[in-house]
């Protein structure tokens, strides 16, 4: 078996973004405490695998992880390192925003001198990556997504990452705003690539029903950027960053030559990778999907009852393996072998989806390049239209 992630949800942040539906609140002292204590117990009691393997990489998600203080994620560093085999050269992701580093004061803001200690703390405690979620170098269109940060902030805590030893850092950024103008996402991708991070992670803005930004464009308070003006987004995201020296490896990834995100890799290439906190999913590289609880409280109220928090469990069957394997493969710019798909799964893609092959390559979404299926950059940008006949 490959070598397996572990994804750690940390549910809390300073503020709620306009667009977010992820599983996350407020950050409140008290909350954050009783929650590690309860992952503390999860990670220390798992046993959803047996044949367990070495984890290559550890990934703290949210939620804003680098609000907990290093003493709280020394812990979790410590429970993941007890209960599995942790190679020495793990790669460490925490995700954070800007300026927002350690417990926040009463003015919920981080001091510069304490957020600077925080940061080569956290350096010291082995997380040798951070994912920064940036998403504009516009102040209005910060405001408009209810971020807590500014600009200002973007390259002052990038700075001081880069002081605290990061050497492996990547930008989030979303394009599509409401009211964003391709100048404007022009000059958001300048002052990223002006800052050059290892990695760049961009993302076309989804609107999800029951979010602030849902409301706002339903009832006409922010307008919805159309899809021929995001494609032309799309299509700028590419150029600059090839020109800048990025490697495009992912539907929505681009990085410095050797740092694509190797657990985020795992998602999308079949490997295992095991979920702690509220809302984590998991996937035993084989079959097997399952899902935690997303409330916050019912999740600890079942770890302190000694319950698993597991609440959704799914045997794929095999034709459902090999749809996500293709999918999820396709994902990856390289795209996927067939003699490779043909090797795990005993299915021959070319002969089996050959019209669908054909009608792609026709339409310039696919291409095939001997052993090599492949999306195009069209078909990048199109891709679940390609995903759906997969699956």
């Amino acid at each position: 078996m490959s070598n397996a992630g572990v994804y750690i949800h940390i549910p809390f942040c300073r503020s709620r973004c306009s667009y977010c539906d992820f599983a996350t609140g407020l950050y409140e002292s008290d909350a954050a405490t009783r929650y590690v204590e309860a992952l503390d117990k999860e990670i220390a009691n798992w046993g959803e695998v047996t044949n367990v393997p070495e984890i290559d990489t550890i990934y703290f998600g949210g939620g804003t992880p680098s609000l907990l203080t290093p003493t709280q994620l020394e812990k979790l560093l410590s429970a993941v390192r007890c209960r599995f085999r942790v190679q020495p050269k793990a790669e460490v992701t925490m995700e954070m925003n800007p300026g927002s580093a350690g417990e926040p004061g009463p003015d919920k803001t981080a001091h510069p001198e304490e957020l600077i200690k925080t940061l080569h703390q956290f350096r010291e405690l082995g997380i040798n990556r951070v994912s920064f979620g940036a998403q504009s170098f516009n102040d209005r269109e910060l405001t408009r997504l209810g971020r807590s940060h500014n600009a200002s902030a973007i390259k002052s805590t990038f700075g001081n990452l880069r002081s605290a030893g990061f050497e492996n850092i990547s930008f989030d950024l979303i394009a599509g705003l409401p009211g964003q103008t391709l100048e404007a996402w022009a000059f958001n991708l300048d002052q990223a690539l002006a800052l050059r991070p290892e990695h760049l992670s961009f993302y076309l803005l989804e609107v999800h029903e029951g979010t602030p930004l849902a409301e706002h464009i339903k009832t006409g308070k922010q307008p919805l950027t159309d899809d021929d003006l995001a494609a032309e987004m799309y299509e700028s995201m590419l150029e600059r960053a090839s020109l800048a020296g990025y490697e495009h490896y992912e539907i929505s990834n681009c990085c410095l030559p050797g740092f694509e995100s190797r657990h985020n890799t795992k998602y999308w290439t079949g490997e295992p990778y095991f979920g702690f906190g509220c809302s984590a999913h998991s996937f035993d590289g084989v079959q097997r999907r399952w899902a935690n609880e997303r409330d916050l409280n019912q999740y600890s109220n079942l770890i302190e009852r000694g319950a698993t928090p597991v609440v959704e469990s799914q045997i794929l069957c095999e034709s459902e393996t090999r749809a996500e394997a293709m999918f999820l493969g396709l994902r990856m710019m390289q795209g996927i072998s067939a003699r490779g798909f043909q090797e795990q799964f005993g299915f021959d893609v070319q002969k089996e989806y050959r019209e669908e092959l054909a009608r792609f390559c026709e339409a310039g979404l696919l291409e095939i390049d001997g052993d090599r299926i492949r999306l195009t950059r069209p078909g990048a940008l199109l891709s679940n239209e390609v995903f759906s006949a997969f699956v």
